[in-house]
């Protein structure tokens, strides 16, 4: 009985963190929004290649090539806006800005 109980605990988790990382109104605008890849490039030059190298490489933050394969559009977002991972600072561009970078991150 016990473990029928921790299934569902779990289950509901795990609905719940989806559900609430999908419903932020941020992310859902960004992602309702078409990104533009040469748009984004500029907007990594300006913002991200001082750590991520120009080619976005890796200097100080890691190498983001392939990164969308690694991360889901969602947490690419929450990756960029959080800051929960020093040294990158905290960082929320108005939503056209977030879906250009997204899609030029997913070029990489």
């Amino acid at each position: 009985m016990a473990a029928v109980g921790l299934v569902l605990a779990l289950g509901l988790i795990a609905w719940g963190v989806q559900y609430f990382r999908v419903s932020d109104p941020y992310i859902l605008q960004v992602l309702a929004l078409p990104g533009d890849r040469d748009r984004g490039a500029l907007i990594f030059q300006m913002n991200c290649a001082v750590c991520h190298g120009f080619e976005a490489a890796g200097e100080v933050g890691p190498d983001l090539h392939g990164v969308s394969e690694r991360k889901s559009k969602v947490n690419l977002i929450r990756q960029v806006t959080s800051g929960q991972t020093p040294p990158m600072p905290q960082f929320q561009p108005k939503a056209k800005d977030m879906a250009d970078l997204l899609e030029y991150l997913e070029s990489l």
